[in-house]
């Protein structure tokens, strides 16, 4: 049966767009790193087109590895502090959701609860946490550790620091304000709460010093593939980016996420699933396929290399590019995303040189690139969402902002055509226009149970 729902579309913001050769790409601007307005017409844009949010990924760290590499790839090694950014994006956006990754790591849950209910506030009720465990080992050597904690380790803190952020901003009741100039009450006391949590890993009294948020907490994100990850996104997420390469995997896993909701007593509506594709489309399929080869051209190898290095954790210092990938450097467990390992080792597998698996990588990504009409986009979209593979995607523009263009004037249009995306938000919150339940606060939950069963004795 068709669906009734709509799908979602947020936009995902590296600088220059999602290829590492994007920077090269006269529709990019050169200066953009550190240009305010860059990012704001690639808001503006998706706002326009009535996206529902723009991800901002972010890793805490410059990227290590070969410098001849490094200096051609600018993504990791300039880009702005994404707190920062989103709060200014925030008084210049009305509607468009505003997402950032912030690991658990590397933060203290007080400091991120604020910063995030902060964002909130300023936007109205568009925030959205994507909360990660962090994946690379750049990121300790910045924050008192040697590398990477293990990975069990990173999920059991991960989990803690999730519990707290929630019960911080709970620390208000939403009608907690009085604002009462007569009596001089500002807010009702009984209705602000301490937290006093003391776990494992964390000791945080509170209460949070800020007023429940318009969206009753900002929207929880997630991307991890691993059992853990897939565990904690069951119970805690409400949008979980995913990969968009094969429908059999992304449709069992969507219904293993979904079904796995019910332990925790949510319903399958509450959690979004978007898989990530990276689109270059055109008005002919030659022209789409053009974009893709222009991109493919300027990769220089040992950007390329150092691509490939870093998603497989492997070291390809050496190796040239006409001979097989080097499986025995492979490791034997990833740090990062094991789901995204997966996918790229299987290319790795069917023995490709490096040079062709550069090449490979820069056309279809993980599998994930889709390449041609605006009816093929379309269709690929509709196939997914109406298969209960997707509830919506994040859109991977290569170039940024002018792949998004092409996005929003080409296909947009058909999947308004087909009934399948918005005309007009739904509402001035990130958790209306995804079609979210606005969380019950856990004090007022108890303090309506509790006249419940006074009202039935």
């Amino acid at each position: 049966m068709r669906r009734s729902d709509k799908l979602k579309l947020g936009t995902f913001v590296y600088t220059f767009g999602y290829n590492p050769a994007g920077w090269l790409h006269p529709g990019c601007d050169v200066n953009g790193a550190n240009d305010f307005r860059h990012l704001l017409k690639v808001a503006q844009i998706s706002e326009a087109a009535k996206f529902d949010f723009m991800f901002m990924a972010d890793s805490p760290a410059a990227a290590v590895g070969d410098p001849e590499a490094l200096c051609r790839m600018p993504t990791k090694m300039n880009r702005f502090e994404p707190m920062t950014l989103l709060s200014a994006l925030a008084v210049s956006t009305s509607h468009l959701g505003l997402v950032a990754t912030a690991s658990t790591s590397y933060y203290e849950p007080f400091n991120l609860a604020r910063i995030f209910a902060s964002i909130d506030h300023l936007s109205g009720g568009r925030a959205c946490w994507n909360v990660v465990t962090s994946d690379h080992d750049e990121t300790g050597y910045n924050f008192n550790r040697e590398g990477l904690d293990p990975h069990a380790l990173r999920y059991e803190r991960g989990k803690e620091f999730v519990d707290v952020m929630f019960g911080l901003w709970d620390s208000y009741e939403p009608d907690a304000l009085k604002l009462d100039r007569e009596s001089g009450i500002y807010y009702d006391k009984e209705k602000l709460h301490t937290l006093d949590h003391k776990g494992k890993h964390f000791q945080v009294r509170g209460p949070l010093n800020i007023a429940a948020s318009p969206q009753g907490r900002p929207v929880i994100a997630q991307a991890g593939g691993s059992e853990a990850g897939i565990e904690l996104a069951a119970e805690t997420a409400e949008v979980v980016f995913s990969l968009a390469s094969n429908l059999e995997r992304s449709q069992a896993f969507y219904a293993t996420l979904k079904d796995r909701m019910a332990k925790y007593g949510r319903g399958p509506d509450e959690l979004k699933v978007m898989p990530g594709a990276v689109i270059n489309v055109g008005r002919t399929e030659s022209e789409a396929r053009e974009k893709v080869r222009y991109l493919a051209d300027k990769l220089h190898p040992d950007a390329g290399r150092q691509m490939l290095a870093e998603f497989l954790e492997a070291d390809l210092s050496g190796v040239p590019l006409d001979e097989p990938f080097p499986k025995d450097r492979l490791p034997a467990t990833p740090k990062g995303s094991k789901a995204l390992f997966d996918e790229l080792t299987s290319f790795v597998m069917k023995g490709h040189t490096v040079g062709e698996l550069i090449r490979l990588y820069s056309e279809k990504h993980t599998g994930n690139g889709i390449t041609g009409t605006p009816a093929l986009v379309a269709d690929f979209m509709e196939e997914w969402f109406e298969g209960r593979a997707a509830d919506g995607f994040i859109v991977m523009c290569p170039t940024l902002p002018s792949a998004l263009e092409d996005f929003t004037e080409l296909v947009v249009p058909e999947l308004r055509r087909r009934g399948l995306f918005r005309d007009d938000y739904e509402g001035t919150t990130l958790r209306a226009n995804l079609g979210l339940p606005t969380p019950e606060n856990r004090y007022a939950r108890a303090r309506r149970q509790k006249g419940e069963a006074v009202g039935a004795a």
